[in-house]
């Protein structure tokens, strides 16, 4: 995919994975269970694109 989404779909990943760590400690179970999801739909989407660019080669 585009160099755009690619940054896109990390950013996503890494903003869940500090959203979740920030939750955690303060007992904020809304806070943290938002982050692991948004950690694990920017991980999909990263796995996503890497397996069109995988076929289209």
């Amino acid at each position: 995919m585009s160099v755009g989404q690619t940054i896109k779909h990390k950013t996503q990943a890494l903003k869940g994975l500090v959203t979740a760590r920030i939750g955690r400690p303060t007992r904020n179970r809304r806070l943290h269970r938002a982050g692991r999801t948004d950690r694990v739909f920017g991980n999909l989407k990263q796995a996503g694109d890497k397996a069109k660019d995988a076929f289209r080669r």
